[in-house]
């Protein structure tokens, strides 16, 4: 069956890989990027017997614009089977967003909630919501995820994926039965992707491995049945992520602060 799946950050790495091996089998992917030449070039070279994959250009760090991305996709796909947030961030230039959040946090954890929120009403249960997290998790300090406070480059990746991480979990139990799934995926570690490049200067592994495992967390069966849980594709099993994930109170803290960040920013979920 052909489904429509969107995928952030499809311009690069895992994320264009994983977009071109879904378009080979015949599924409807969506492409989103945040510079819109390299979105065009992307289209047009995964572009197949004269059909070309429908482009949608955001810059997941300004909220305003995930909001509208949001509202462009609903208006062109009543119905999307599979959200894919896959876009993120480690090394950036200018630690602080335009509307006074971390960069890191607003990429990597703000960006996909809110996103992912407006989206769900094209979803049904049978849809699949799939997650970016790593291998790198740590404790979230709130002040940081709310744009008070700034902690290294490094740590502030690892908290924004615990981030990911734990509310992925709470909205799986949030909707239980009634909504798509929402599985989290850690891809890999040191693959072979620019974001790798440029902030360990390391070659890393076969990109491949991390297209692989989103392909087969967006449409193949072993995910049936699988949301709330997490898949180490370094362990290449379902496993626990780092223990504050799954912590209720954690969990409860976080997705309150992701909330009140779009308050505050001016793109209040209500």
């Amino acid at each position: 069956m052909t489904k429509t799946i969107l995928i952030t950050g499809s311009t690069d790495g895992i994320g264009r890989l994983a977009a071109e091996r879904l378009l080979e089998q015949g599924h409807r992917v969506l492409l989103h990027g945040r510079n819109a030449t390299k979105l065009e070039a992307t289209a047009a070279a995964l572009t197949r017997d004269g059909a070309a994959p429908q482009t949608f250009q955001a810059d997941l760090s300004v909220m305003a614009e995930v909001e509208a991305l949001a509202a462009a996709v609903r208006e062109a796909h009543p119905k999307l089977d599979v959200l894919i947030n896959n876009a993120g961030v480690f090394n950036v230039r200018t630690r602080t967003t335009g509307d006074g959040l971390d960069m890191t946090f607003a990429v990597n954890t703000i960006a996909p909630y809110l996103l992912t929120q407006r989206l769900l009403p094209t979803m049904s249960a049978q849809g699949r919501v799939v997650n970016l997290s790593s291998a790198a998790q740590a404790p979230v300090d709130l002040q940081a995820l709310a744009g008070r406070k700034t902690v290294p480059e490094q740590a502030a990746y690892a908290q924004s994926k615990l981030a990911i991480t734990a509310w992925s979990f709470g909205l799986a139990q949030t909707l239980g039965s009634d909504g798509p799934s929402v599985v989290s995926v850690n891809p890999g570690s040191l693959l072979a992707t620019k974001m790798v490049k440029e902030a360990f200067g390391v070659p890393g592994s076969d990109v491949g491995i991390g297209a692989d495992i989103l392909v087969r967390a967006a449409v193949s069966e072993e995910f049936d049945g699988a949301t709330g849980r997490y898949f180490d594709n370094d362990a290449r099993r379902f496993g626990p992520p780092h223990p504050a994930a799954h912590d209720p109170g954690v969990v409860k803290s976080i997705i309150e602060g992701v909330e009140a960040s779009l308050t505050a920013v001016g793109t209040p979920l209500g």
